[in-house]
C-alpha cells in the first residue's frame, strides 16, 4: 500500500492514528494564506501514481471547505490515483429543504461541489433528516461509520439505570438505535423552536423517567439550547442532573460552559471533533472504513 495521508489543519491526531493503524505514509502539506487572504496550497510529499487521503472534520466549514476543495483538485491534477475524503463530521447538512423562497438548499450545493474533487467519503452520524442518505445528494460511493454502538457501550459501563432521552424528534433516529443496543427505555422530547437560540421542549411521560439516570443523547450539539431546554423540564418534574451524550461536539460560542451551568451532570462526546467533552474514541471504527475503500481501490 503506498497511499499516502494528509492532515487539514486541525486534524492532524486522526490523521497519525489511521497513518499508524493502516500503515499510510504520513504526507506533509504546506496550507497557509497569503496577506490578502487568499489560500496558498502546496504537497510537499509527492501524490502522483498513489491514493490520497484527505483528512478534514468539516466543523467550521466556511473556513475550511477552500483548503479542501483546493487540496482535492490538486491531488487529482498531480497524478493521484484516487483522492478519498475523510470528514468525520460532515458540515452543511442542516439546509436540506427550500423553507422560505428564495433559500439555498446549501446541503445538495456543498455535495455537488465536494463529490467533483473527491472519489470517496467516510464520515460519521450526517445529519440525516429530508435526505434519507448520503447517496442522495453526493455523487461518489461513501460509508457513515455510526457512534450508536460506541455510545450505548459507554453508557454500560458508566450510567446506572439509564433511561436514553431524545431532546426532539429528529433525534429519535440516533436515540432509539443507541436505546436498542444499550438495553434501556428511551423517551422523545417535543420541541416548539421559536429561533436559533429559543427553544422549549415538552414530556409526555414523565413516570417513564422515575428512579432512572436520564441520558440526553443527539447527534449534534451545537447552540446546546435544545439540551437546555431538555433539562429544564426535567428539573421541573424534579429529575436527577442528566447526562449529556453527543456525536459530534459542535458547541458554538459558549454553548458547553452554558450547558454545564444548566444543569448537566455529565457532558461526553466522539472525537469527531476535537474537543474538551471528548470521552469515547471513534478512530478504529473510522479506520475500519477507510481500510475496506483502501483495499477496494488496490
Amino acid at each position: 500500500m503506498n497511499a499516502a495521508i494528509f492532515a487539514l489543519p486541525g486534524n492532524e491526531t486522526l490523521a497519525a492514528a489511521l497513518a499508524d493503524r493502516l500503515q499510510l505514509e504520513p504526507g506533509a502539506m504546506t496550507l497557509r494564506s497569503f496577506p490578502d487572504g487568499e489560500t496558498y496550497l502546496r504537497f510537499d510529499t509527492p501524490v502522483s501514481g498513489r491514493p490520497v487521503l484527505l483528512v478534514c472534520s468539516l466543523h467550521d466549514p466556511d473556513r475550511k471547505a477552500l483548503g479542501l476543495l483546493f487540496a482535492a483538485a490538486t491531488a487529482r491534477e498531480l497524478g493521484a490515483t484516487a483522492v478519498g475524503l475523510v470528514a468525520p463530521y460532515l458540515g452543511y447538512m442542516r439546509q436540506d429543504h427550500r423553507f422560505r423562497d428564495g433559500e439555498a438548499i446549501t446541503s445538495a450545493i456543498f455535495a455537488q461541489l465536494l463529490s467533483r474533487h473527491i472519489d470517496w467519503l467516510v464520515t460519521s452520524d450526517p445529519h440525516l433528516h429530508r435526505w434519507k442518505s448520503l447517496d442522495e445528494i453526493y455523487a461518489v460511493p461513501s460509508t457513515v461509520v455510526p457512534a450508536a454502538p460506541l455510545l450505548a457501550a459507554w453508557i454500560r459501563r458508566h450510567v446506572d439505570s439509564p433511561v436514553l432521552i431524545g431532546p426532539d424528534a429528529e433525534s429519535e433516529q440516533w436515540v432509539s438505535a443507541v436505546a436498542h443496543i444499550a438495553g434501556a427505555p428511551h423517551v422523545i422530547l417535543q420541541k416548539v423552536r421559536r429561533g436559533d437560540r429559543d427553544v422549549i421542549v415538552r414530556n409526555s411521560d414523565p413516570q417513564l423517567l422515575r428512579n432512572r439516570t436520564p441520558v440526553l443523547v443527539d447527534d449534534i450539539i451545537s447552540t446546546a439550547s435544545t439540551m437546555i431546554a431538555a433539562i429544564q423540564q426535567l428539573s421541573v418534574h424534579g429529575l436527577r442532573p442528566p447526562v449529556c451524550l453527543g456525536v459530534h461536539a459542535v458547541f458554538a460560542g459558549d454553548a458547553h460552559a452554558e450547558l454545564l451551568a444548566a444543569g448537566a451532570a455529565q457532558i461526553v462526546t466522539t472525537n469527531t471533533i476535537p474537543h474538551a467533552s471528548n470521552g469515547i474514541d471513534i478512530n478504529d471504527a473510522i479506520a475500519n472504513a477507510v481500510a475496506a475503500f483502501l483495499s477496494e481501490k488496490s
